[in-house]
């Protein structure tokens, strides 16, 4: 800095250099979210989606439960596995436990769904159902940071901001990516943290899994009464951060503050009224269970949330059922009350979006940080399992109605084109229009990337 001062002409004072400076400098910290206003940040091929919806169903639910059938659970119900079980188990199984549940064919493409979902059920022909998900932790803490960054033991970004960082936002009154209710646990804000990346890609959550999504709110983001005097606020206090950069040198904290400052202010014009609700039609509302008293409100809401924010230009939304679908115990209670809290909502999205032709590029993902064993804990629970489980995948350029992969007669193994959560990643970002192996990022003195050194596209659920 003593250099460029030096060079400057005798004339030049401190505080002309600052009142010179102050808007390079607030243009450098912005730099990130400008290229992505303006569209600057491209994808490296032609997307199938622009956007991701994750209804992340926080604990586990259970595969043979909801959309993988397993007839020789009931043929032997009660009699031992007889395969090798895992050699590390997160706790001791039993014998085998059939289903409480009857699978039945939904749509024309008759994929079996359990009586969980009888709503979803309705919607099988927008369904990809992946039956081989497979991942290599079995704690909630691990699974949920794989699920979630790719990695089970480093901090490592989220993958909503590896889509945000890819391709920036397409509306700059917006967050790229947002995250409604998340939860404070297993991980907490890592699961939707930028890590290593510009923190204007980190997750902007709204309320969070302690409470009702009712009561989620962006706190102090209210129309501006008076916007001329609060950008002449901002001018000032940039020109303040100015000086201390000019004392200090580069200070990624001090930008992404600024970065924030920035984005707060310009979402004071469209985030209310976005994350409004009461402009929807009471029909609207109804569709998607929202009402006092109803068990679906909770997620109703944020399924409603979702695809408001879509619809406004958000990149990545996340909607998160926490932390309820974790049944060591009480299988057949639990998991129908948890079913019966996202079922219609869940289905209720899938329709709306497809209502308002925005299911073609809007990619919804569903799934758990892992599945049950098909053996018993107790008489009525099962374990966790990492080594087989179930999502879909909707919309966005999925071939709808159709199943990929499959588990062992039993569902404790994925045995046909396995799909691990590194494939899974690489998949979504392919349908995003992003190359896995091309989205890095150089941190510590090496390239960083999603799927890490593995991954492969799952050609099997593309359109």
């Amino acid at each position: 800095m003593r250099t460029f001062c030096n060079a400057l002409a005798p004339a030049t004072t401190r505080r002309d250099l600052l009142r010179l400076t102050a808007n390079g400098f607030g243009l450098l910290a912005l730099a990130d979210l400008a290229r992505a206003a303006d569209g600057a940040p491209k994808p490296h091929f032609a997307p199938k989606a622009k956007r991701v919806i994750f209804l992340f169903m926080h604990g586990g639910p259970s595969q043979v439960d909801t959309f993988d059938p397993k007839p020789m659970l009931k043929r032997l119900n009660g009699q031992p596995y007889p395969g090798q079980k895992p050699r590390v188990q997160f706790a001791a199984t039993g014998n085998l436990l059939q289903s409480p549940w009857e699978f039945r064919p939904g749509g024309d493409s008759g994929i079996q769904v359990s009586d969980l979902f009888p709503e979803v059920r309705k919607r099988a022909d927008d369904l990809c159902v992946i039956r081989s998900v497979h991942a290599d932790n079995s704690a909630h803490g691990g699974a949920l940071l794989q699920l979630h960054t790719g990695s089970d033991t480093f901090v490592r970004p989220s993958i909503g901001s590896w889509v945000s960082y890819g391709l920036g936002t397409e509306n700059k009154n917006l967050p790229g990516f947002v995250t409604l209710c998340p939860t404070l646990g297993h991980g907490g804000l890592q699961n939707w943290s930028s890590a290593f990346l510009p923190a204007s890609h980190q997750g902007t959550p709204i309320g969070h899994s302690g409470i009702p999504a009712k009561q989620a709110q962006l706190k102090d983001v209210v129309p501006a009464s008076a916007p001329h005097l609060q950008r002449m606020q901002l001018d000032l206090l940039k020109e303040a951060n100015a000086e201390h950069r000019a004392k200090s040198g580069p200070d990624a904290a001090l930008e992404a503050r600024i970065e924030s400052f920035e984005l707060a202010f310009r979402m004071q014009a469209e985030a209310p009224a976005v994350l409004d609700l009461s402009r929807e039609t009471q029909k609207t509302r109804d569709a998607y269970g929202i009402g006092d008293g109803k068990p679906t409100d909770n997620f109703g809401r944020q399924c409603l949330q979702a695809r408001r924010l879509a619809e406004a230009g958000v990149r990545f939304v996340q909607c998160t059922h926490s932390y309820k679908w974790d049944q060591h115990a009480n299988l057949k209670a639990d998991h129908t009350k948890n079913a019966r809290e996202v079922d219609l909502p869940i289905a209720a999205l899938l329709a709306d979006l497809k209502q308002r032709d925005l299911l073609k590029d809007t990619l919804v993902w569903w799934g758990g940080e892992f599945g049950r064993t098909p053996a018993a804990q107790g008489n009525d629970g099962r374990d966790h399992n990492p080594h087989a489980f179930s999502m879909w995948l909707a919309g966005g350029g999925t071939s709808g109605g159709t199943v990929v992969g499959a588990t062992d007669e039993f569902g404790y193994y994925a045995v046909e084109n396995k799909v691990h959560m590194h494939d899974l990643h690489a998949t979504i970002l392919h349908l995003m229009g992003l190359d896995h192996e091309k989205l890095t990022y150089r941190h510590a003195g090496r390239d960083f990337r999603l799927t890490d050194v593995k991954g492969r596209v799952v050609k099997e659920v593309m359109a």
